[in-house]
């Protein structure tokens, strides 16, 4: 099934509170020295009348994070400087580090949603067979891809600096808990 403008997504969207994660940049991963990684656990109730993908793009979509793919998580440290990503968890379920060799490993699963700022290191440690991830980006941001000892930190970090901030949370639009986690300016608070 494709994207479907018929997905209720007001009943699909479930209120959670957002976890919130930060890491030092090391020498291999920048991460990012402003803005935490996010993680809504459950965020969208996948409805067995639709395809669990459809709603995550069509969610996405919406809230203005597009270029969305569907896949897994790669099995190598990788990052990204030019672009924030959303990752929703459209079944089964994975072990993920985020943050580089000293970050967190994390458990995701079905309905879940991680929100990466630009330089987050992240890496699939361990998945379902079924695993299915969509992925998506803010409208106005590039895109790259950088594995891990791969690029220069301070130039990493340079590129990161002018990542602008997303206009909405990838969820809950624009009056999510992104926006307070991430502040206008991007600022924690």
């Amino acid at each position: 099934m494709g994207r479907s403008t018929s997905i209720p997504l007001a009943e699909l969207r479930q209120p959670r509170e957002p976890l919130a994660f930060r890491f030092a940049a090391d020498t291999e991963v920048p991460n990012n020295p402003r803005l935490p990684l996010v993680i809504y656990r459950g965020a969208l109730r996948l409805d067995p009348a639709f395809d669990p993908a459809a709603i995550f793009e069509e969610a996405f979509a919406v809230n203005g994070w597009g270029s969305s793919w569907r896949n897994g998580i790669y099995p190598f440290r990788h990052f990204h400087t030019r672009a924030h990503e959303v990752l929703g968890i459209a079944r089964g379920q994975a072990r993920v580090e985020f943050g580089g060799a000293a970050g967190e490993q994390l458990e995701v699963g079905a309905g879940d949603v991680a929100i990466l700022p630009a330089g987050t290191g992240h890496k699939r440690l361990g998945q379902s067979a079924d695993l299915l991830v969509v992925g998506a980006y803010p409208e106005t941001s590039g895109f790259d891809q950088k594995r891990a000892g791969e690029m220069d930190i301070a130039q990493a970090l340079a590129n990161i600096a002018g990542v602008p901030d997303p206009a909405m949370d990838p969820v809950y639009g624009a009056n999510g808990p992104l926006r307070s986690l991430w502040g206008k300016s991007g600022q924690v608070v």
